[in-house]
Order: C-alpha cells, then sequence, then structure tokens
C-alpha cells in the first residue's frame, strides 16, 4: 500500500470555541504532529497492511526531519523530495465539540514525478495507491504501478487528464472539495461522498446512487481531525483487497469514526488485529 501526497507539520490546541475576529482565546493541550491528508492516510494504511509507503516532499528544515522521525515511528516508509520552500506548517484548533478549524501556513509541497516513479516502479506493483497531491505524470505512474488507484480532489491539477481513478473520494460538505472534484467525476469508477455523522453516498460508474449510514463512534467523540483522511486510506485498503464496494465503504467508516475518538490523528485508529 502507498499514499503519493503531501505532509504538513501541524500545530494542535484545544480551545473552548474558535475565536471571533479581534477575540483572545486562550488554548490547552497543545502538541505537534506530521499530519495532512498523505501524512494521516499513510499512517492509516501503516496499521491496516502492516507497512506503508509516502511518497511526498519537504523543505530542508527541522519539521521535515522531525516529520520523518514520527512517520517511520508510525510504521510509514517515507520517501521524500527535498525541495529549497520550507516544509508546510499548519495550525489546528479543536473546539469543545471535536470540531477542528485548520489554517495552513506555506505552499503545499507536491512530490515530483521523477521521484514518484523511481519509487513506484522500484519493486512489484501496489495493491492500492490513495493520491493527495502532485502532478498529472505523478499520477500516470501511480496508475501503471497499482492495482486500485483512489484519489482525493485536492489534487486537483492532477485530475482531469484522463488518468482514471478506481474511486474519486470528496466529502460533500466540503464546497471546495465538491467545485474540485466536478473535473475528474467522469474519469472515476466510483465517486465516493461522505457526509460526516450523516454517513454518507457512492455512485459507480453507469449505476445507481446508493447511501451508507455512519458508523457508530466506538467513544466519545474528542477530536475531528484526521477521520476523512483515514476514511480514505480504508477505502483505499479495502479495494486493495477485492471487497465490494459496499463492505469497502463500511470499513472506511469504521476508520474514520474510530479515528473521531483519539487526541489528534494518531491516537486512535483502526488497526489489522480489529478486523
Amino acid at each position: 500500500m502507498a499514499v503519493v501526497g503531501h505532509v504538513e507539520w501541524v500545530q494542535f490546541a484545544r480551545v473552548e470555541q474558535v475565536p471571533a475576529a479581534g477575540a483572545v482565546v486562550h488554548a490547552s493541550e497543545p502538541f505537534e504532529e506530521p499530519a495532512g491528508g498523505g501524512a494521516v492516510a499513510a499512517v492509516q494504511l501503516a496499521r491496516l497492511a502492516g507497512g506503508a509507503t509516502l511518497v511526498t516532499a519537504l523543505g530542508d528544515d527541522e519539521p521535515a526531519r522531525r516529520s520523518c522521525e514520527r512517520l517511520a515511528e508510525l510504521g510509514v516508509e517515507v520517501h521524500a523530495a527535498t525541495v529549497e520552500l520550507p516544509t508546510r506548517r499548519a495550525v489546528t484548533l479543536l473546539d469543545e465539540h471535536g470540531e477542528r478549524t485548520i489554517i495552513t501556513l506555506g505552499r503545499r509541497l507536491d512530490p515530483p514525478p521523477e521521484l514518484v516513479g523511481d519509487v513506484l516502479d522500484a519493486g512489484p506493483t501496489f495493491d492500492g495507491i490513495y493520491f493527495t497531491a502532485g502532478g498529472p505524470e505523478a499520477l500516470r505512474c501511480a496508475r501503471n504501478s497499482s492495482r486500485v488507484l483512489a484519489a482525493s480532489p485536492r489534487a486537483a491539477h492532477a485530475l482531469g487528464h484522463g488518468v482514471a481513478l478506481d474511486a474519486l473520494i470528496l466529502s460533500s460538505r466540503d464546497d471546495y472539495e465538491v467545485r474540485l472534484a466536478a473535473a475528474a467525476e467522469g474519469e472515476a469508477g466510483t465517486v465516493v461522498r461522505t457526509e460526516g455523522s450523516c454517513g454518507g453516498g457512492y455512485q459507480q460508474h453507469g449505476g445507481e446512487a446508493r447511501h451508507w449510514d455512519a458508523s457508530p463512534p466506538p467513544g466519545p467523540v474528542v477530536d475531528g481531525y484526521g477521520c476523512g483522511d483515514s476514511f480514505a486510506a480504508g477505502l483505499t485498503f479495502g479495494l486493495a483487497g477485492s471487497m465490494p464496494m459496499a463492505r469497502a465503504v463500511a470499513l472506511a467508516a469504521r476508520c474514520g469514526a474510530v479515528c473521531a475518538t483519539g487526541h489528534g490523528p494518531y491516537e486512535r485508529q483502526l488497526g489489522a488485529r480489529d478486523l
């Protein structure tokens, strides 16, 4: 299993509520992790599959070094191009309901196609790849190197160039993702739309739209950060294991629900022994 995508060094903190303009709020329980859609999905895949590869790009700085060390601890084999720009940072505020508000600082770093090709072509075909960042050539490399390819619409400039996807995964509550997905929906075998606690829906190419119910969280909801990325990883894993779409979606929903009960994206994620 592999992810081609982005990493952000994220500072998390809990607040009673997201501040209004001009307000000053005091945060508690601060901590830091490498996160972003690529990193979180890679860790979830590693926990399901016993290991995962992440192809990404990072700056030549301390957040990059800390990101590689931490992701390795979490079972991810990181292949990172070093670029002249700083590693992207983010600040995430978690309110009393577990909802997250994210502020990104700096440009998202896309893995270069040369690195993607070198890593993905070096061994046997991957069972599944999840794609969150990179250009059209990187996406073509991922397609040629995997049995199952799923993607996020946030990999916007890679999509819409005729590369077939097995699944396009987006949040129907995110207007930005909905707009980005329009360019690639015709290239996806299945379009999967999550709706948070309302479950979600999917439509296979030429088929009827179907709905699934949300998986109940196995405990109190603590933190919404990473739930969508864990869902996407779980769906990619299920499809790579030849599960029918309904079963793969159910597994993905469990991944998202379990993630919501942990502090930060990695405290609680579904693992192989939970299957």
